[in-house]
């Protein structure tokens, strides 16, 4: 039951569910919201838990919460009932459903006579990509010609964004990855202890309270390794190499046969942008995917890994990108694989170009990994 469970809903009216659900141990913290598809509605919100993490749950009465237009936050229906005139809002709702590996369920009955019921699917992000690599590019080589003649030619500026994965595994971001869903919970508890923890070793104290040093702190922490809501790009393609082929030994690539393959995924952010607004807000409701680039507190790695942040409330990011492009009938993401085996003589090339761990990741662990990467062979 854990993770994010995203689909359509029906009954007195129709709309969209999206439904995180966090792991407490013990039991499963429920959250959940409601899209109505009439826009005269406001977006509704439930949270509850299902004790020892049962098969089937039953709620007598949930709480049911508006969504503030103006903040994105859970408010009472009185202070935002004269933006939604005419609107009937229910207050509370009985809530039963089930859940096996493939479905949830939902149905609830409000106080105000209304009804709904859903059957949502569980999450593919755990899924191999779906998206086939570009045909016409199959070495380092390829690549090199492709970045010079269309991904980054002179006076087209920063068009495209790019990743490099070792894997062919869908994007997605590590706090999702590592099972985490609600990003209240992150905000309140974990951000608040770590700032705590945090501001006795940052030269600066991070002011919370104000949207860029906010930011800025959620990429310092990103940066050197806490599970965040925020997915790592470069403004870089020869950078984004070396993150896909950062992670494999030598030895492994060396032995690798032809069809394993690094991924590099590159974004149309020119286009998205075009599309999408950004959110500006971590608990928006509505799925989003929002390209940001932070201020560099304390972050000595920002700059030199010409770093750019996507953040997104999205398990899948895979799917949501990919409604997109058939909502739009445009192409936002592409994939490029190069061989494993070609590893030792990328590495070499972009030693050359001044891409290397020691310049990349600032500081003693830096040069160490820079200095292995040269004095030893396995």
């Amino acid at each position: 039951m854990n993770g994010q469970w995203v689909g359509r809903y029906s009954g007195t009216s129709n709309g969209l569910a999206l439904v995180d659900i966090e792991d407490l141990g013990e039991d499963y913290l429920v959250q959940a919201y409601l899209i109505d598809d009439d826009t005269k509605m406001p977006l509704a919100m439930v949270a509850f838990r299902v004790s020892n993490k049962s098969k089937t749950f039953s709620q007598k009465q949930v709480y049911i919460q508006p969504i503030n237009p103006h903040t994105s936050e859970p408010t009472d229906w009185d202070r935002i009932k004269e933006a939604y005139p005419g609107a009937n809002f229910p207050k509370s709702a009985e809530v039963e459903g089930s859940w096996d590996e493939n479905n949830l369920t939902f149905k609830w009955n409000t106080d105000i006579q209304t009804k709904g019921e859903c059957i949502l699917p569980r999450s593919k992000a755990e899924s191999p990509s779906e998206y086939k690599a570009i045909p016409s590019i199959n070495n380092w080589d390829d690549f090199k010609k492709e970045i010079a003649c269309n991904l980054v030619p002179i006076g087209t500026g920063r068009r495209f964004l790019f990743r490099g994965q070792n894997d062919g595994w869908r994007l997605r971001t590590k706090f999702h990855r590592l099972g985490r869903t609600n990003l209240y919970k992150f905000l309140f508890e974990d951000k608040k202890s770590l700032h705590a923890h945090l501001s006795f070793r940052t030269r600066h104290i991070f002011d919370l309270n104000k949207g860029e040093e906010n930011g800025a702190f959620l990429n310092l922490i990103q940066h050197h390794g806490y599970p965040t809501p925020l997915l790592d790009w470069t403004f870089s393609p020869f950078v984004a190499a070396f993150f896909a082929y950062r992670g494999i030994k030598k030895q492994e690539a060396s032995e690798a046969k032809e069809d394993r393959k690094v991924r590099i995924f590159v974004f149309d952010q020119q286009e998205w942008k075009k599309d999408t607004q950004p959110v500006l807000s971590l608990t928006w409701p509505l799925p989003y995917l929002s390209i940001m680039e932070f201020i560099a507190i304390d972050n000595e790695r920002m700059i030199p890994q010409q770093a750019v942040s996507i953040v997104s409330n999205i398990d899948d990011i895979e799917s949501h990108i990919r409604t997109k492009e058939a909502d739009k009938k445009k192409e936002y993401l592409r994939i490029i694989e190069l061989p494993w085996s070609e590893r030792k003589r990328v590495m070499h090339e972009l030693s050359i170009m001044g891409i290397t761990a020691g310049s990349l990741f600032p500081g003693i662990d830096g040069v160490c990994e820079e200095m292995r990467e040269r004095l030893f062979e396995k």
